[in-house]
């Protein structure tokens, strides 16, 4: 496996494949057959912006990605934390991490998003009055995070993990079982006793896929079932800019240790080592991913037409749904886990190009997304065909714009 400064390559690819899997789940929104918009407010709307052209392949599509996406991209953020902890100290990670994910967000969340929502105030209004539409924007719709909300959670975890993770210990005079002793993924020095036998136990998962398969859906299930219980399945908490899902908060945030823990052996042995059983099992992963989201999709239905016809209340629905829709989720995070393994070997001047700008598309691309969609209401053009043209204008234009400012020496160094 070829290194790109001391990380695996196929790990960045998945990243800045899950980015662009968000542009493209962003463009979708205003074209799905359940979008909505409110002239009242328009952070209730589904979407900033919504078209009357509709089509259902979309909502599969952005079905299919909301069931996953955010939660691997959680997973993957924690994978580096601790050799990056254990190789800055705290204070030094503390301070990188401000730099790298506060001022970002505080700059996405600030300048940014009003452009990316002054198309949903003209909608709703008929005018550009930016007087009056920041004021409804702080007053009214709650100074929204957008896909920043991101951004500002992962800053947090970092913290906690920051905080609770490390410890002045010396370095443990043997490796952890199945660790990785190269420079990219070094025996961790600086972490408690509970997250070395944690990650020394999951790299052993790595030779037993049935066993991996069945810890990763019952933590899947444990971490998201009693939220969506309590709070369902769309309610989100917001306080100023921050923001987030309040049944998923406590998923993204085990995903995010569990990234940690598997880390701790390195991207070459344990769990990520490239000959694992659960890598070679990869045709099935995927198998299993298509065929648990096809479930979903089937058993969702029934379950509706149960509720409408008073079988079943709410939270029997939710009983019923949810251990499929976690199903979905950890066979598809599997899936792409282990597919990218396979793909990719070697590295790719595109996918690098993709990998070192995505973080930058990540928090530019709303603008151009709505304004694409706003500016193509009026176009008499298919559903699927505007979702294209919104896809492939935000992402080139996001790429371009991250890949310029990138130029500047001190932007370049924290985005």
């Amino acid at each position: 496996m070829q290194q790109k400064q001391d990380r695996a390559v196929w790990i960045d690819y998945l990243r800045g494949f899950i980015t662009v899997l968000v542009v493209a789940h962003h463009s979708s929104l205003a074209y799905t057959t359940f979008a909505s918009f409110s002239k009242v407010a328009y952070m209730l709307s589904t979407h900033p912006v919504v078209d009357t052209a509709r089509s259902v392949v979309l909502d599969i599509f952005e079905d299919f990605n909301d069931v996953f996406f955010m939660s691997l991209m959680f997973l993957i953020s924690g994978i580096f934390i601790l050799p990056a902890l254990a190789r800055k100290g705290r204070k030094t990670f503390i301070r990188d991490r401000f730099y790298r994910l506060f001022i970002p967000f505080a700059i996405g969340v600030t300048f940014l998003m009003p452009f990316a929502y002054l198309p949903s105030w003209y909608l709703a209004h008929g005018n550009y009055d930016i007087h009056a539409f920041l004021v409804d924007y702080v007053k009214v719709e709650g100074w929204p995070a957008g896909p920043p909300w991101f951004i500002g959670v992962l800053f947090f975890f970092n913290l906690i993990v920051a905080l609770i993770a490390s410890r002045a210990t010396p370095a443990p005079t043997s490796p952890l079982p199945g660790a990785s002793t190269s420079p990219a993924g070094p025996i961790i020095t600086a972490v408690r006793p509970w997250a070395t036998r944690s990650g020394a136990w999951i790299a052993t998962l790595a030779s037993h896929p049935a066993k991996l398969f069945a810890f990763w859906y019952l933590l899947t299930l444990v971490l998201f079932l009693p939220l969506v219980l309590l709070f369902g399945g769309s309610a989100w908490f917001g306080f100023g800019p921050f923001a987030f899902q309040e049944c998923r908060i406590l998923l993204y945030f085990g995903y995010f240790v569990l990234g940690m823990l598997i880390g701790i052996a390195g991207t070459h042995k344990g769990l990520l080592a490239e000959g694992s059983a659960f890598f070679r099992k990869w045709p099935s992963w995927v198998l299993l991913c298509i065929a648990a989201y096809t479930g979903l999709k089937l058993i969702g239905p029934l379950i509706s037409a149960l509720q409408d016809h008073n079988r079943i209340n709410e939270i029997q629905a939710r009983l019923l749904y949810r251990p499929i829709w976690v199903l979905s989720c950890t066979a598809s995070c599997m899936a792409f886990l282990a597919l990218f393994r396979r793909l990719f070997s070697h590295a790719s001047k595109a996918w690098d190009s993709l990998s070192a700008n995505a973080y930058g598309i990540y928090l530019v691309h709303y603008i151009f997304v709505t304004w694409s969609q706003f500016l193509l209401l009026p176009a008499a053009l298919p559903a699927v065909t505007k979702f294209v043209l919104t896809f492939l204008i935000s992402l080139t234009l996001s790429w371009a714009l991250t890949a310029l400012v990138r130029k500047i020496p001190i932007v370049r160094k924290y985005l």
